[in-house]
């Protein structure tokens, strides 16, 4: 399995949950942190953490590791961590204050055709 895979399972696990305006990043040359970035948000705390629990729970059973899962409990931003993809799960009223979409701008966008969705 490769990050492609990897990148559709996660997308895929947050669009089941309905997670809303998700945006994916290429990040190969900009990030070296990672080769894609997942950006999306719930309208409430209970979604971010069905968001979060969902992707989890798939990118596993697909056999891909989750290195760390942050902000969990609180539920205002969460971060998934898969190693080439990172997820970027917010609480819609944090979203909007942190903007990470413009923060990385002059990266690429996947669209969800792109991504199979």
């Amino acid at each position: 399995m490769n990050e492609k895979e990897l990148l559709q399972i996660a997308a895929k696990a947050a669009d089941d949950k309905r997670a809303e305006d998700m945006i994916v990043l290429d990040m190969k040359g900009i990030s070296l942190v990672s080769d894609y970035f997942i950006i999306c948000h719930g309208n409430s705390d209970k979604q971010v953490q069905a968001i979060a629990r969902e992707m989890k729970e798939k990118v596993e059973e697909a056999g891909f590791d989750v290195r760390k899962m942050e902000g969990f409990d609180e539920a205002r931003w969460v971060l998934v961590d898969m190693g080439d993809v990172v997820a970027h799960i917010f609480h819609k009223d944090d979203r909007s204050y942190y903007k990470l979409e413009r923060l990385w701008g002059d990266a690429p966008s996947l669209s969800a055709q792109e991504l199979n969705l």
